[in-house]
This record gives structure tokens, sequence and C-alpha cells, in this order.
């Protein structure tokens, strides 16, 4: 995404940010609350058309991207709420996420397909469920799930589709500190199978898992490098403390003990 500016009814959003996401590269977006995060976020997901800046995805300009087209373009993304299906099982939920191998549309993972290819669509949808500790939940509706078991089951829906890239919004929020580790074993290893883009507000996860960083700020980047260029940038530490800020929380930020 370059140059990327996103007003809503005269409020700048975003103004010209830029950021790439390079093969097999976790790269974090990070920023205090209102910096333009999630926007941008939508803008790369296409539920949010730029006012103005390009989209390239592997060297050709996208300028209708839709949600509905990513699966096709090897892109998968996970929301800040789980968004499962109620009225499915986990494994069901988990086997739409496989849909783009599937020869029809939306559903084709659970109806109208031959016996074959529903085994093959099982086999994957219970792989990613073993990837992600939550096979054992296969059979269960996401209701009755604890909130952080829910997670794993959305992510592992993403995951099933073996995406090129791969849109993570805030996947440690409702997570203990144990599970949040766990989450950060499990991007580092995926970076040899897909590209990631984290949206995240826990610092330490950030910057244990990241390559690179963006900063958001007011809706402006003002800070893009590796996690520890990032932590030493006067310009970071302001944004998420303020102008008056003490030497022990800048070693604070600086230790990912910040969130924003």
């Amino acid at each position: 995404m370059s140059g990327i500016t996103v007003e809503f009814g005269g409020v700048t959003a975003l103004s010209d940010v830029s950021l790439t996401v390079e093969p097999g590269q976790v790269h974090g977006l990070i920023g205090p609350n209102g910096a333009g995060k999630t926007t941008l976020f939508n803008v790369a997901c296409g539920l949010v058309r730029p006012t103005a800046g390009r989209i390239v995805w592997r060297g050709q300009e996208q300028r209708r991207l839709r949600p509905t087209g990513l699966a096709g373009m090897g892109i998968a993304r996970t929301l800040q709420g789980v968004g499962l299906f109620a009225g499915m099982t986990v494994l069901e939920n988990v086997m739409v996420g496989a849909q783009k191998h599937a020869r029809a549309g939306f559903l084709s993972a659970l109806v109208g397909v031959s016996e074959k290819d529903e085994r093959a669509l099982r086999g994957r949808a219970v792989r990613a469920l073993e990837e992600l500790g939550a096979v054992d939940y296969a059979g269960r509706y996401p209701g009755s799930l604890p909130y952080p078991v829910q997670k794993r089951v959305a992510l592992a829906r993403a995951l099933v589709a073996e995406p090129d890239l791969l849109l993570l919004d805030e996947p440690a929020s409702g997570l203990s500190e144990e599970e949040m580790r766990e989450l950060g074993d499990l991007i580092r290893h995926l970076r040899d199978r897909m590209s990631v883009l984290l949206v995240e507000h826990h610092m330490d996860l950030v910057m244990g898992v990241c390559d690179r960083v963006t900063v958001l700020d007011s809706g402006v980047q003002i800070a893009a490098g590796t996690p520890a260029e990032v932590q030493a940038d006067p310009a970071v530490t302001e944004a998420y403390l303020g102008d008056e800020v003490q030497a022990g929380d800048a070693a604070e930020l600086t230790e990912g003990g910040a969130r924003g």
C-alpha cells in the first residue's frame, strides 16, 4: 500500500501512509488508540476504499479490492471479533475457510461436493485445528466455547486456506499470557509458509515476532523499521506516552510493556 489516504466526510483518518509486506515477513502495524490501524487494515481487506493511494498485490494494482475476492488472491484474514458461524460446528466453520480449494461457491465446503472432495476438505480442517490445539472441539458449536478457544478456531479457519498473506487483527485480545506466548510461537513459524500483517496493541508480542514494524499516530505514519529501531525512536515513545514521558516509562515501552 502506498500513499494511502482515507477521508470520511471531511475527516482525514489516514494521510499518505505506505506499507509493504515482503514475502516470508511478519510485519507489525501499531499505534495508540485512534491512530488509524483498523482503518488501514480495512483498506488492506477491501472493506474501506481509500480516497487516494495505490494497493499492489503481486505486482498488479488492485483498483477494486473486495473482501469476497481475498481468498482467491491467496489472502486470508481474521477480525477483532471471531466472526464464527453460530449454526455450524467448529469443524464446519474451518471447512468453510478452505473454500478456495473447492469447486463451487461459499458453502461448497459443506454441500454440493463429491464424497472425495468432502473428505479432503474435512482432512484439511482437522489438520488446521490440530495445529491450533483445538481439534477436541471439532464437534462443538462456537457459542459453547470459551473466547480464547473461539479465537483459535477463527485462526484455524484462516490458516486452512494456506494463504500467501495472512492479515491478523488483534489476535491476542482476550488471551492469557501463556496463550499469547503460544500465539507468538505460531506466528514465528508461519513465516516459513506465508507473510503476515499483524495489527496488535500487545507490544511484547509485536516486538517478539515481527521482522518490521510500521507505527501510526493520528492517521500519520511516524516510524517504520525493525523492532529495535522503532523502540529507539523518540517519536514512538512520545506518541504512546505523551510529552511528559519519564525515563522509567520509556524503558517500559522498550521492554514491550506499553499498551496502545
